[in-house]
């Protein structure tokens, strides 16, 4: 009786199946796919959820704000002087347009290096990673500018909105005198708030004053109310505070529709959530670029100098950093749709 029973137990054991080593508690792969790939796309999802989290909240802010800046006017600068060959020396939308050219075209030589890969391709795999880097690193450069522009040029911070936008129309004050011009100002339309001294004097009025009615006038740099405009940086108890940016804000009249009675408004700064969400958003996307551009080097290194044909394991790495890759650009694409369109 004994005899029987370790035969059977022999007989279990030579016919027991054989388990992968990747995976304790089962002979199967989840998904038909390696470990390596599977946590990846678990990865993926998890950071997905957030980029959709970032997004929806600035559409609930930018659909329940009275007013928000227009895109066209905030994103109207490009380098190089490109500006000068459209219509008002604004470009709107030119350069993030190539930003974003130079991700998509990033996406498809990331396609062309897992192709190489799964051919065995050496340099096949080396070249099109390249390329794929250089993309990467070239869409980081374009929005190190446009940061630098924004910040630098135009004043805006993460609590600061200098892009304000009419809500009525009316017409702008004289700077000088006070008196209605026939400057109008369109409902809808957004301007920027200029810093006096920087972006406002003597040269900018003599180049711009003929269309706006500021001919050979100069903004006072010293806060205070003025006829036609006011300058921030004075405190509560009347006196300057050195360390606040004088923010030019014109004013001008409405007219109420009930009473026909003109009323006297300012310039106001833009929604402060604006600028928070730019730069939260778009950040948040640049340092996924930015951590995907070291990974890719990294593999590119590795995979030029034979690391994976010695792992016997193909070029599953160049797969995994293309999936990574892959979702960047796609989460790019939300990002453009929901900052720079709506």
């Amino acid at each position: 009786m004994t005899e029987e029973r370790d035969t059977d137990i022999i007989i279990a054991e030579d016919h027991k199946p054989e388990l992968n080593n990747d995976w304790s508690g089962g002979d199967r792969k989840p998904f038909r796919t390696s470990y390596g790939k599977l946590m990846m796309w678990y990865f993926l999802l998890s950071d997905a959820f957030t980029f959709a989290g970032f997004l929806i909240s600035y559409g609930a802010l930018r659909f329940s704000s009275p007013s928000w800046p227009v895109p066209d006017k905030v994103f109207a600068t490009a380098p190089f002087g490109i500006n000068e060959y459209f219509p008002n020396g604004e470009a709107p939308l030119i350069f993030v347009t190539f930003m974003s050219f130079l991700l998509i075209i990033s996406s498809g030589t990331m396609v062309r290096a897992v192709q190489e890969g799964a051919r065995e391709n050496k340099r096949g795999v080396v070249f099109w990673m390249l390329l794929t880097v250089l993309g990467g690193a070239g869409f980081l450069g374009c929005q190190a500018w446009e940061w630098t522009n924004l910040i630098v040029k135009e004043n805006m911070t993460v609590s600061t909105n200098p892009f304000g936008t009419y809500v009525e129309n009316g017409y702008y004050l004289d700077p000088e005198t006070g008196e209605i011009t026939d400057e109008e100002v369109v409902e809808g339309e957004t301007y920027l708030l200029h810093v006096a001294g920087q972006s406002h004097g003597e040269e900018a009025a003599d180049d711009h004053g003929d269309d706006h009615g500021e001919a050979h006038f100069a903004y006072s740099t010293v806060p205070g109310d003025y006829p036609g405009y006011v300058v921030d940086g004075l405190r509560p108890d009347g006196t300057g505070d050195p360390t606040a940016k004088p923010f030019i804000h014109r004013k001008y009249v409405v007219v109420d529709e009930e009473t026909n009675e003109q009323l006297l408004k300012v310039q106001e700064f833009g929604p402060p959530a604006f600028g928070a969400l730019f730069f939260g958003i778009t950040g948040f996307h640049g340092f996924h670029v930015a951590t995907g551009v070291i990974f890719l080097l990294i593999i590119l290194i590795n995979a030029g100098s034979g690391v994976y044909v010695a792992r016997m394991n193909g070029y599953e790495m160049v797969e995994k950093i293309g999936l990574y890759w892959h979702f960047v650009d796609l989460v790019w694409v939300f990002v453009f749709l929901v900052f720079y369109l709506l």
